[in-house]
C-alpha cells in the first residue's frame, strides 16, 4: 500500500518562472525549553503546470517525484486568490 504524501498550505511569493512557483509555508512551533511561540518560514519550489498561480495566492502543495534539481512539490489547488 502506498504511503500518504505530505500536503502543505502556503502563499505564492514568486511566479516569474515558467510552470514553477515559489511557495512560502509558515509553521508555528513552541520552543521546547522556554515555551516561546516561534514562526518558521520555509520556501518550496512547486510545479504549476498551467501557470495559474499568481503572487499572493494561498495554495495547497503536495509532495511529488523530483521534477528538477530543486522541485519536489506540485500545486494541487488554489485555495484563495490574491486581491
Amino acid at each position: 500500500m502506498r504511503e500518504q504524501r505530505k500536503r502543505l498550505q502556503g502563499v505564492v511569493t514568486s511566479d516569474k518562472m515558467d510552470k514553477t512557483v515559489i511557495v512560502k509555508v509558515t509553521t508555528v512551533k513552541r520552543h521546547p525549553m522556554y515555551g516561546k511561540v516561534l514562526r518558521l518560514d520555509k520556501k518550496f519550489k512547486a510545479h504549476d503546470e498551467k501557470n495559474e498561480c499568481r503572487i499572493g495566492d494561498r495554495v495547497e502543495i503536495i509532495e511529488s517525484q523530483p521534477i528538477s534539481r530543486e522541485k519536489r512539490w506540485a500545486v494541487v489547488s488554489i485555495l484563495e486568490r490574491a486581491e
